[in-house]
């Protein structure tokens, strides 16, 4: 759930070459991954099996390990830093942080609508970027919600979806957290679709961008504090609830995308007379 912060907070811009190299490393440790395959339950286990196959998860061991290394560093470093900004902020000042780093993400997501075949979206995250930015004073306000241009959330592994390809083995990545042999494509086309990528390099533009991805990832996880420790106390396995909500929140993503693809209109516009 908090894949999208992570990924942010260490693919930070430390010049268009490190991005590079970040970029094409991801699908490298999923060749790598995906190599070391455990092997499948016989058939004939029929429970096994049906078990086996329905977790799509074959390389949970590694999997499991590199959750137990990611957990600690939430517990000893991330958490206790959330909680700290959480106690000298406010939750209207949290919710304009938020409103700042998803405005930032909006020419993403446009491209990722564009290429899913989605026009009308695409359409939607344009005039937010556009009015936020400039009414909302860089997105530290959101006026486009109430125009009725509400947030669109998506990402390449989603237009990846709308593509047809299949959501492939569940994948837990060092550092990066939940993911799937088809979302982790999303990690290299989110370094590039970002304003700061197409900005000028500059020793100012690398300051900012470290600073918007570990506030963004700060603000992300202070809003979780509560639920992932309600997780942890009374879940019997965590990494497996986890794994689960991660693919209901893929797939509600999913399905949100596909039921907005439909003729609206905003809340401002003159609406026709009921008979």
């Amino acid at each position: 759930m908090l894949k999208n912060s992570v990924l942010r907070f260490f693919g930070a811009n430390s010049g268009r070459k490190s991005r590079f190299l970040a970029g094409i490393a991801v699908p490298g440790l999923l060749a790598g991954l995906l190599a070391g395959c455990a092997t499948p339950p016989p058939q004939s286990d029929t429970e096994d099996y049906q078990a086996y196959i329905q977790q799509n998860d074959p390389l949970e061991p590694t999997n499991r390990v590199f959750y137990s290394v990611n957990d600690k560093i939430d517990r000893y470093a991330l958490k206790p830093v959330a909680e700290g900004y959480v106690h000298i902020t406010t939750q209207p000042i949290r919710n304009h942080v938020g409103d700042f780093v998803t405005n930032i993400s909006e020419p993403g997501r446009l491209i990722y609508f564009m290429f899913g075949g989605k026009p009308r979206d695409a359409g939607t995250s344009l005039v937010r970027f556009l009015v936020d930015s400039t009414i909302g004073i860089g997105g530290i306000f959101d006026p486009a919600t109430s125009l009725g241009y509400p947030e669109t959330d998506t990402d390449f592994g989603l237009t990846l979806a709308e593509w047809g390809v299949p959501a492939g083995p569940y994948l837990y990545l060092p550092v990066f957290g939940p993911s799937g042999a088809r979302d982790v494509f999303y990690l290299p086309a989110a370094y590039f679709l970002t304003p700061m990528e197409a900005a000028p390099a500059s020793t100012a533009l690398s300051v900012f961008s470290y600073s918007e991805t570990g506030l963004r990832l700060v603000n992300t996880r202070a809003e979780f504090i509560d639920p992932i420790d309600q997780i942890e106390a009374t879940a019997l396995d965590p990494y497996a609830t986890f794994r689960s909500l991660y693919r209901q929140q893929r797939a509600s993503q999913l399905q949100l995308i596909d039921q907005r693809d439909t003729p609206t209109v905003p809340d401002w516009y003159p609406q026709p007379a009921q008979k």
